[in-house]
């Protein structure tokens, strides 16, 4: 299950403390115009991904959420990883859940080019430390043992910055997730190529509308995105990846880098995108500022 500049007055700087409660202002209240900025990983393109470093430049750059994804180590201690093995993102080999702390903590991260540098990888408890008051966090692949993350979450005293995600129905997010639906913010993940996906869409509505969809769909062939603009606006927001082509209808990083009317502006504009996960965060940053779509400093 996937989970889901500091504003102040002209002439003064608002505290730290302050950021959370604006970002979940623009979830809650949305004008119509701002959009979020999801990092995906953190800054990997410049850090290595899920790094402690990765989330401090997202953070100095002005992102709204950073994603992150937790694993479990044999001691049961839980850390930022990706994958379920060692292999790709660090010096080490072998599945995560075969190694204590400990160990992880020896080794070295390896950046995008898969060389090593003289990042370690961190706990979640010291990321949540350096997001407190920050930024807002979207946990991925933290479900299986969301009991004990949140317990992180309450020592940290950072629940209210905590997005999950997931693709469940509704019946069973409520089922499984309950006991935390008041707490931390939880946004369905559609696949508009799916055939049930309006049904999915308006369960939700009726039985726990979100503060927003994350809606996935491979070409512009399916009509559904631009219908789901009309029916959603006024209701909740539209989160849009565009990390690859075929999970925003080719409306993607890649496209934006060249085009960023194409890829951007169309789902913000065309599809009412309040929401956008990247890759490449600062490029996307620069473009929605440009566009008038960022919240004044």
């Amino acid at each position: 299950m996937v989970w889901l500049g500091i504003a102040g007055q002209q002439g003064t700087v608002a505290k730290p403390k302050d950021r959370i409660e604006e970002i979940r202002e623009r979830l809650e209240h949305p004008d119509g115009k701002k959009v979020l900025v999801a990092a995906h990983r953190g800054d990997w393109r410049y850090a290595p991904e899920n790094s402690l470093a990765a989330i401090e430049n997202v953070i100095d750059m002005g992102c709204d959420i950073v994603e992150l994804d937790v694993q479990k180590t044999k001691d049961g201690q839980l850390i930022l990883m990706h994958d379920n093995t060692l292999n790709r993102t660090t010096t080490g080999k072998g599945k995560v859940s075969d190694h204590t702390l400990s160990e992880i903590k020896k080794l070295k991260l390896r950046n995008g080019l898969g060389i090593h540098t003289r990042h370690t990888v961190p706990t979640l408890e010291e990321a949540l430390l350096l997001a407190k008051d920050k930024i807002m966090i979207n946990l991925d692949k933290a479900y299986p043992f969301f009991d004990e993350v949140y317990a992180l979450l309450e020592k940290t005293g950072t629940t209210r910055q905590i997005i999950m995600k997931g693709s469940q129905p509704v019946k069973q997010v409520k089922e499984e997730f309950g006991n935390y639906l008041n707490q931390v913010i939880f946004m369905p993940v559609v696949n508009l190529d799916r055939a049930n996906a309006v049904q999915t869409i308006e369960e939700y509505l009726q039985e726990y509308p979100p503060l927003a969809f994350e809606f996935i769909y491979a070409n512009d062939s399916n009509p559904l995105p631009r219908e789901m603009a009309e029916r959603l606006k006024g209701k909740c927001l539209i989160w849009y990846n565009t990390l690859w082509d075929t999970i925003a209808g080719g409306h993607d990083d890649d496209t934006g880098i060249k085009n960023p009317e194409q890829a951007y502006g169309y789902l913000t504009d065309t599809l009412n995108a309040a929401i956008l996960q990247t890759d490449v965060p600062e490029f996307l940053l620069q473009y929605l500022k440009k566009e008038g779509r960022r919240a004044k400093k």
